[in-house]
């Protein structure tokens, strides 16, 4: 488990943890994806001594308390104003990039890693994300593979027309999350925000980088409309 002083934002909250421990009210501790919540939900669940719970949803964190109130709970939003619970945001990484060195060293040290980490493990953008750099170091340790390097910026949309700008921009989208998931695709869906068909259809209109698999499928009809019309 990453140590609580390790957590982003905990040069602010980290002082007064067993003023907040030892109030009466439950704890929840909310935050971005992998930005630790869980992680610190379970240490002062453990500190307590009482149970914890990571939510679904506000509406099933609040019922839960209802059962355990000193119980900790982790979510990704902040409780609903019915819900008797102190709340800690944490912050993501991109909003804490100084949190980095100090979580990169511990995840090697859980990992059983010995030495100076190559520093693109601890740039970003993760985005801004524990499991991310989880991923990273486990991926070193067992691969040697360092993060793919993301691609030179956005398209320049030189072109005047929707269909041309659409297909470059969607292309672009498609190989960052790619790369950012390390060619994970499940993960890339779920960065774009699409089905894992959708993914496929793109992958096949626009190859993949990672896996270097070229495009194998058809323009967009919009984009051959284009085309034809000169």
């Amino acid at each position: 488990m990453i140590p609580a002083a390790r957590l982003p934002g905990f040069a602010r909250w980290g002082a007064h943890l067993d003023t907040l421990l030892a109030r009466p009210e439950g704890l929840w501790i909310h935050g971005p994806a992998g930005s630790g919540a869980s992680t610190l939900a379970e240490d002062l669940a453990a500190r307590r001594g009482v149970p914890w719970i990571e939510a679904a949803s506000p509406e099933a964190g609040t019922a839960w308390l209802g059962a355990h109130p000193r119980g900790v709970v982790a979510a990704r939003e902040a409780p609903p104003g019915t819900a008797d619970a102190l709340a800690l945001r944490l912050p993501g990484l991109d909003e804490e990039p100084a949190a980095i060195p100090g979580l990169l060293a511990a995840l090697a040290e859980a990992e059983g890693l010995e030495g100076p980490l190559p520093p693109a493990l601890g740039m970003l953008p993760c985005p801004g994300n524990l499991r991310e750099l989880r991923n990273r170091v486990v991926r070193w340790k067992l691969l040697g593979q360092l993060p793919e390097p993301e691609a030179g910026g956005p398209p320049r949309f030189e072109a005047e027309d929707l269909a041309t700008n659409l297909h470059a921009l969607e292309r672009f989208l498609l190989h960052r999350s790619l790369r950012r998931a390390y060619g994970n695709r499940s993960e890339a869906a779920a960065r774009l925000g699409v089905s894992r068909p959708q993914l496929y259809a793109l992958i096949r209109r626009h190859g993949d980088p990672v896996r270097g698999e070229a495009p194998t499928g058809e323009e967009p009809a919009r984009l051959r409309r284009r085309k034809r019309r000169g």
